[in-house]
């Protein structure tokens, strides 16, 4: 499924959109659960405040048309198919890499996150439609394991990949100080925003991965090239 060139440029693609829809469509989550009775207690850190009460005010029309439970699990859903495109994006990378000894173990690691990540999101919110069921709370304690697992296994391997020296370095950075930038986050946004550094740095990658080319491609544009330029010395 993954070996297609064509294909792993689709996901690299698909990663790097959603890894944007998720920065802003995350920040709507985020505001849609500042109005629930629970959120509102996130509305303690100045900085959460700072942003959240006058963005709250001037897009009052997304985030009051149904009760605010209601409003905060439907934008919820959005996180689904930014995890699934970074943890696709996750896959593509490490076939591409074959990696061996420590390297290996942490995308081991961090590959069992980004599914577990992935199921956990789909419990929390596509369990739940207008308002919480009784599988809530199960939900949440499945989402704990791939959490954690998700913040050891980024920050593992983002030491492994700048270990080896793979460019850009930049998303092993992100991958790295995963744990320390999900903290700082916390204090300004929701608990979803969290994966954003692990979100962006396979939505680099991917981007990366989309602007490739192929050595088909390369000797095309040059035979191309060619006549163009033996017209140009001709005329």
């Amino acid at each position: 499924m993954l070996e297609s060139v064509e294909r792993q440029r689709t996901i690299g693609r698909f990663a790097w959109v959603m890894a944007w829809f998720g920065l802003v469509a995350g920040q709507l989550h985020a505001l849609a659960r500042h109005n629930t009775v629970d959120g509102k207690g996130d509305l303690e850190l100045p900085l959460t405040r700072l942003w959240s009460d006058p963005a709250r005010s001037a897009l009052k029309p997304l985030l009051d048309w149904a009760n605010p439970d209601t409003v905060y699990l439907t934008y919820g859903k959005i996180w689904l198919p930014v995890f699934v495109a970074f943890t696709l994006c996750a896959f593509v990378v490490h076939r591409r890499r074959r990696p061996v000894g420590f390297e290996k173990w942490a995308w081991r690691v961090a590959l069992t996150g980004y599914v577990w990540a992935c199921v956990g999101v789909f419990c929390d919110y596509w369990t739940q439609f207008g308002t919480y069921n009784a599988f809530f709370e199960t939900a949440f304690l499945i989402t704990l394991p791939g959490l954690l697992l998700t913040l050891i296994g980024s920050t593992m391997l983002g030491i492994a990949l700048l270990r080896s020296g793979l460019t850009p370095k930049l998303p092993a950075w992100l991958l790295a100080l995963q744990i320390p930038l999900a903290l700082g986050i916390a204090q300004v946004t929701s608990m979803g925003s969290m994966a954003l550094p692990v979100i962006f740095a396979f939505g680099i990658y991917g981007h990366q991965m989309a602007r490739e080319r192929t050595y088909t491609e390369v000797v095309g544009a040059a035979t191309v090239a060619r006549p163009s330029q033996r017209s140009v010395r001709n005329g």
